[in-house]
């Protein structure tokens, strides 16, 4: 009998209404972490508590040979290696990324994925070359629409082998932010975050920021590859084409206060002041306000938001002094930016689980 990458790879389905976690989605858990949430108290998360999602394998990488070609519709087609993009002028920008699935898992019924719940975002400072100075350099053709995105890594979803790629618009490419990045936090990057080069888009979520970059590739036309077309679209249900996921949706999370349990995680303070902190952030518009509840929502009281550090494409710090007092209590936190947008109580539900900004919910026991 033959096989064919059908039999290896099945379509996405939703869990069923009384289905646990799979031993696939706990196996995609175990390779893919999530930031612990009190790490929410650095200004840049360390590089081995940065969410990290893997695709397919991490490749093999050694500098000395690695080169990313430039090519399509550009006057003048290169390759470059590590020490061509370290000679240009470097650049470096705080960056605050966050999954496109992070929240997935708290969505009834579940998309059977990757089991986010908000812990999939991290901080970091990128150091490289601004892509538009590398596009200036290659001489973009007036015709071109897009710029694709080849990575290193290969596998097979849904029955399709790929490598993984995706495109941004020629505009937002040229954006000055956006980094052919070759460090994290003032250090070469790890392989699993991308080594030994990788794109960086400010503003959008986790699924832009191609890792192992090898291939850039103009364009005339929008790019149709799984990883654009198929995936990364909210959509309500199978038949409907959907719209892209692109920018990262306002969120603030709370820095869960007091010590947890083991297994649960709930949270334990005692009676009196407590500093509630956490970060805030959006991919659309620099964040104007935090509020906080600690009665699940039912009321709200504004936070006290950190000053702009200039950082337009990282978190903020809020605080909120609470005098508890004994019993069980919800805190929740939301997120107001400058075009408007506000985060849900309650999220609409996507097929894919993306770009779910619900706000998080932290019990929190009181003690006599």
């Amino acid at each position: 009998m033959d096989t064919t990458l059908n039999d290896v790879s099945r379509p996405g389905r939703l869990a069923e209404p009384d289905e646990g976690i799979s031993a696939e989605e706990l196996a995609l858990a175990a390779r893919n972490h999530g930031m612990p949430l009190e790490a929410l108290r650095y200004d840049v998360t360390p590089a081995g508590l940065h969410y990290l999602l893997i695709h397919y394998d991490i490749p093999y990488a050694e500098e000395a040979s690695w080169q990313v070609a430039v090519g399509g519709l550009v006057d003048r087609p290169s390759t470059l290696d590590l020490a061509a993009l370290r000679a240009m002028p470097a650049r470096t920008v705080r960056v605050t990324m966050e999954c496109a699935g992070n929240g997935r898992a708290r969505l009834l019924p579940r998309p059977v994925s990757q089991p986010w719940l908000v812990e999939a975002v991290g901080t970091a400072e990128w150091t490289g070359v601004p892509l538009r100075d590398v596009l200036a350099a290659a001489g973009v053709d007036p015709s071109a629409v897009e710029v694709v995105f080849t990575g290193a890594d290969h596998g097979v979803e849904r029955g399709v082998e790929q490598d993984y790629q995706r495109s941004l618009p020629v505009a937002e490419a040229l954006g000055e932010d956006v980094l052919l990045a070759y460090e994290m936090n003032g250090s070469p990057l790890l392989p699993q975050h991308g080594f030994p080069v990788r794109l960086v888009v400010p503003g959008w979520y986790g699924m832009a920021h191609v890792k192992w970059l090898r291939e850039i590739t103009l364009v005339d036309r929008p790019f149709e590859g799984f990883q654009q077309a198929v995936a990364y679209r909210v959509r309500r249900d199978a038949e409907d084409p959907g719209v892209p996921v692109t920018r990262i949706a306002p969120r603030a999370l709370l820095a869960p206060p007091g010590f947890p349990d083991f297994m649960s995680r709930a949270r334990v303070v005692r009676p009196g002041p407590v500093l509630v902190q956490g970060r805030a952030w959006s991919g659309r518009a620099a964040v104007t306000s935090v509020e906080v509840s600690v009665d699940g929502g039912e009321t709200w009281s504004a936070a006290e938001l950190e000053p702009d550090t200039g950082h337009r494409w990282a978190w903020r710090r809020f605080t909120y002094a609470w005098d508890a007092v004994p019993g069980r209590h919800l805190l929740t936190a939301r997120a107001v930016d400058a075009l408007g947008g506000v985060q849900p109580v309650d999220q609409a539900w996507n097929r894919g689980g993306f770009a779910n900004n619900a706000v998080q919910q932290v019990p929190v026991a009181c003690l006599d």
